[in-house]
């Protein structure tokens, strides 16, 4: 049987990949089946992903898949706006050799992607430098929140990703974003970052 941690990862993993719609039932029992754990154990995983946001617990119905609204969809970029322009500031300062390779090989295969139109190869690279630059900073509360917020806007996140040219808009902001981390800039590495997701945060508007 696999134990609590384990049926909380492997089930927001579900979630964030949608193999569960908004608004969709859990079932303990079919969760038990389908992790192959105690009913403990999911019970303690549900009550995890409630607290991070991704379950909601209705009165006399039990758990479900929480819905997140466009408006709060884009209360959540305002936040991720102040928290990840943070990020990339401490980046830049905690810059080494091996990690300005590592976002500048990203960075060009994040250009590959878009050139060849392959824009889930993109999405893909997108999550990757965010993380990249989460593990750089080493900031443990913002990449906390941050990991939390970005489990939250996964679905709004494809809609973003499914606007005509907004990969390559994005692609010259990420770019931005590399270029000033790798220059040792914080200043400019949390300007280019809080552009980015204000950038986002103006398409999430224009989709209401």
């Amino acid at each position: 049987m696999v134990d609590d941690a384990q049926v909380r990862d492997e089930l927001r993993a579900a979630i964030l990949r949608g193999d569960f719609a908004p608004r969709q039932r859990l079932v303990e029992a079919d969760l038990c089946e389908q992790f192959g754990a105690r009913r403990f154990a999911v019970r303690a995983a549900l009550q995890d992903l409630v607290a991070e946001g991704l379950v909601e617990r209705q009165q006399n119905r039990g758990a479900r898949i929480r819905e997140i609204s466009l408006d709060e969809a884009i209360e959540i970029s305002e936040i991720r706006r102040v928290v990840e322009g943070l990020v990339a500031a401490r980046a830049a300062e905690r810059l080494t050799a091996a990690d300005a390779k590592r976002l500048t090989g990203i960075g060009r295969r994040m250009r590959e992607a878009v050139d060849g139109g392959e824009a889930a190869v993109y999405s893909d690279l997108n999550a990757e430098l965010h993380a990249a630059l989460r593990e750089i900073a080493r900031h443990e509360t913002a990449n906390r929140i941050v990991a939390q917020l970005h489990g939250q806007m996964v679905r709004h996140q494809f809609a973003l990703s499914r606007v005509p040219g907004r990969s390559a808009v994005s692609l010259a902001q990420h770019e931005a974003v590399i270029e000033a981390v790798v220059a040792r800039d914080p200043d400019a590495a949390e300007a280019a970052m809080r552009a980015h997701i204000t950038s986002v945060i103006e398409v999430l508007r224009s989709l209401g």
